[in-house]
């Protein structure tokens, strides 16, 4: 269970009650659907499957079986409560990132996986542990990307903050659907910008996730603005 509570516009503490042990970090290697994993458009983890066994062997043995298909990403969700460490977390995203195409994360996900906190030298530092496309989210700065070539930073959509939970969610999202739709990298942040925009505005979580329409209208809202 995860209960949170709203404290407009930059506090949203959350509380986790996952003792003894919770579900999502049961998963064994052998359960694993490798065929299914390889064969995604996109496949997506997150570090809290890299914290406890045996869900870090597993994700590890996706992602060695996936062997940097496709769209493969890593979602810096660093949470402290998970791990014994900040050390130990870095230890074990290094062990993640050459296996990934995309990492996306916070200033201080960024800063746990990798050590840089600025947010050039924490893209260049994904690059240089193998990823293709660094994301680096700065919440009221906008968001700063870098494919290796490229870099673009984007502000951020102007909102009227209600509940910032669930906003990197819908980034997420967003973020999926516009690698497969292959667009630039410019709009491909503006988009996720304002689908995260729309859910911290919006008081509930996964019930505010955007359409597509939504989120456009949203860029066309920012831009008369």
């Amino acid at each position: 269970m995860t209960f949170c509570e709203i404290f407009p516009p930059d506090n949203f503490p959350l509380y986790f009650y996952r003792l003894p042990k919770a579900p999502d970090l049961e998963i064994y290697p052998e359960e694993l659907d490798l065929d299914a994993v390889r064969e995604a458009d996109v496949f997506w983890i997150t570090l809290t499957g890299l914290c406890q066994e045996p869900s870090r062997a597993a994700t590890l043995e996706a992602l060695r079986a996936r062997d940097r298909r496709g769209i493969t990403v890593l979602d810096l969700d660093y949470r402290p409560m998970f791990w014994s460490s900040q050390e130990e977390a870095r230890r074990w995203v290094a062990e993640a990132l050459p296996l990934v195409t995309v990492a996306v994360g916070n200033l201080e996900e960024c800063e746990t996986a990798v050590g840089p906190c600025e947010p050039h030298a924490a893209a260049q530092a994904l690059h240089a542990a193998g990823v293709d496309l660094a994301i680096v989210k700065q919440g009221g700065d906008g968001v700063l990307a870098s494919d290796g070539s490229t870099v673009v930073e984007v502000p951020p959509v102007p909102v009227e903050v209600v509940n910032g939970l669930g906003a990197g969610d819908a980034f997420g999202g967003a973020l999926c659907h516009s690698l497969l739709a292959q667009w630039d990298l410019e709009r491909s942040m503006r988009f996720c910008n304002a689908a995260g925009a729309i859910v911290a505005g919006r008081l509930a979580c996964s019930d505010a996730m955007p359409t597509v329409d939504e989120v456009e209208a949203k860029l066309e809202e920012a831009v008369r603005a």
